[in-house]
């Protein structure tokens, strides 16, 4: 599956006309997006991160009979990639969700009242999270959010000192085609889903992101420095490349 990975914001044409409508694939119902692209010679077909979505990229002015064919000629390819994407399972109590790589059985406790925390019990890691169950999912991603600025901005100081650069910002956002984004004015951007990923795979993001300061490009230069930053730039960039459509599919609502 097309997985657009860590790619920074380059010089890009003015946003084109975006179609939206559904489309019937493997027993599911997907969001379809058409874009037109004014540099687009052929149509391409993705499937956003975690199963949510199609996108075509279409060059300008392409009839829509020509879309309608060319995904009946996909049929096939969109079923079987589809297969392979985990199921989205429902943040509930009782499911297990990763934090820092290890799974946290979630605890729901609606009768108190309290800030959402990591625990144990006989069973293991446990992350407890009280008030109206409708108010669950939410909460367990607010955590999420604040465990991922912590660790990541004192990521980013550290690996702006070893690389010379500074910051001009730094967001988080719930993206599903990219875990971070780095512009040419130093802001830079990250998913708070890659909380989910172990340490060293977190570490390696802002490495990523923080070497772009400086090289805004996919060269040898950048990943020497990526490799300078994070020695094990390969064994993480690869664990997310298996893992992330996983971290992706888990379902926040």
């Amino acid at each position: 599956m097309p997985f657009g990975f860590l790619r920074s914001l380059q010089s890009r044409p003015a946003p084109s006309p975006v179609q939206q409508r559904e489309h019937k694939v493997a027993g599911r119902t997907l969001p379809l997006r058409i874009v037109e692209n004014d540099r687009a010679t052929r149509l391409t077909l993705r499937i956003d991160a975690g199963g949510r979505g199609l996108r075509i990229t279409v060059p300008p002015g392409l009839a829509r009979g020509e879309v309608d064919r060319f995904l009946t000629r996909h049929q096939g390819w969109l079923e079987q990639r589809l297969a392979k994407i985990p199921d989205r399972p429902q943040v509930r109590p009782g499911i297990k969700v990763p934090i820092r790589g290890v799974p946290h059985t979630i605890v729901h406790e609606p009768d108190k009242r309290g800030t959402t925390k990591i625990g144990r019990d006989a069973n293991g890691p446990t992350l407890t999270v009280h008030g109206e169950l409708a108010h669950l999912p939410r909460r367990v991603a607010d955590f999420l959010k604040r465990e991922a600025k912590r660790d990541i901005e004192a990521l980013v100081e550290k690996h702006c000192t070893a690389a010379g650069r500074r910051a001009k910002t730094i967001r988080f956002r719930d993206t599903s085609s990219r875990w971070g984004s780095c512009t040419s004015d130093g802001a830079l951007s990250f998913s708070w889903r890659i909380m989910m990923a172990p340490p060293p795979v977190i570490n390696y993001l802002v490495a990523h992101e923080v070497a772009h300061l400086r090289e805004m490009n996919h060269g040898p230069r950048f990943w020497q420095l990526c490799e300078e930053l994070c020695p094990d730039t390969e064994r993480c960039k690869a664990w997310l490349k298996r893992n992330g459509t996983a971290l992706q599919a888990i379902v926040f609502e």
